[in-house]
């Protein structure tokens, strides 16, 4: 009977042991997959960030390097002192452009959002429903009658070309309702028995509780403007109207292209972008996460 219970007693503090060394062996090989999956989807950006520091030749050689042999800085000095490349003058006007049209997506979704969620009128539904069908009309197709009423408005070769005309977007009013139906409606009801009419309520009680959905439609509403090329090159012509997405296109020729220039340009775009991101993450998978909880 001792030597049954001293076996027992043995398997028994075994087992955990064995269980914890299994686990162990699990986590690393999940680390091991998402270091893997992370050098996948980060060497794309490495390697545009290293090619920026070669020489022209050396960048435009084949098989390519990985690491600059000799390690410079002239495609950035190039780049930013160059006369017919005014590439700070691209910065700020894609800056300006993105930041614009961003809080103007934002002020037309939220105002335009928040009477399809909470407001009750006839026509709701088609409304709506007309708004996500425009989800299924290929942005080209906009292209040239936005380029005659721009025309008309005589808004060519300015940044309020790049700015207005998408300034609505049916997806910022359908990501935006989707959060507003998340809110609960007691707290709009104690604010309209505390005297609150319904703009106050929206002001005051509303658009704060949303901030992660209207920071994540910011961030969105920016990239998309920050990385829009066709639409720029359009209505954009002298090179001082130009943003950056457009500029960078002029470094291509049909003979040669100066790929250490381009990676430099595409590494300064590229700054603004991933700090956002970085700074913003926690508000967009919050607006992500709670935006798909009621339909």
């Amino acid at each position: 009977m001792a030597t049954a219970t001293a076996t027992t007693g043995r398997d028994t503090s075994a087992a955990p042991t064995a269980n914890k060394r299994s686990g162990g062996a699990g986590r690393t090989l999940r680390y091991v997959g998402m270091i893997l999956l992370a050098l996948l989807f980060v060497s794309p950006l490495l390697f545009m960030l290293i090619t920026s520091f070669k020489t022209r030749a050396e960048a435009a050689g084949v098989p390519p390097t990985w690491w600059p042999h000799p390690f410079t800085t002239q495609a950035y000095t190039s780049i930013l002192d160059a006369p017919g490349t005014p590439m700070l003058r691209w910065f700020a006007n894609s800056m300006i452009a993105a930041t614009a049209n961003a809080a103007l997506v934002v002020a037309t979704a939220a105002m335009a959002a928040y009477p399809l969620a909470r407001m009750q009128f006839r026509g709701k539904r088609i409304v709506f429903g007309a708004i996500i069908a425009t989800l299924f009309v290929p942005p080209v197709i906009l292209v040239i009658p936005n380029y005659l009423i721009v025309g008309q408005l005589k808004w060519l070769d300015t940044l309020v070309a790049v700015i207005v005309p998408t300034a609505a977007s049916a997806f910022g009013v359908f990501f935006v309702r989707q959060f507003f139906l998340s809110l609960p409606a007691e707290l709009e009801e104690a604010a309209t028995l505390d005297g609150a009419n319904r703009w106050q309520t929206f002001a005051k009680v509303v658009l704060p509780l949303s901030k992660p959905a209207l920071v994540t439609l910011a961030l969105l509403s920016f990239l998309t403007n920050w990385n829009d090329f066709l639409w720029p090159v359009y209505v954009l012509f002298s090179p001082e109207s130009q943003t950056l997405p457009a500029g960078l296109s002029t470094l291509q020729s049909a003979n040669s292209v100066r790929y250490d220039l381009l990676m430099a340009g595409a590494v300064i775009a590229s700054v603004p972008v991933l700090l956002l991101y970085v700074l913003a993450q926690r508000f967009i998978i919050e607006g992500v996460s709670r935006s798909g909880v009621k339909g």
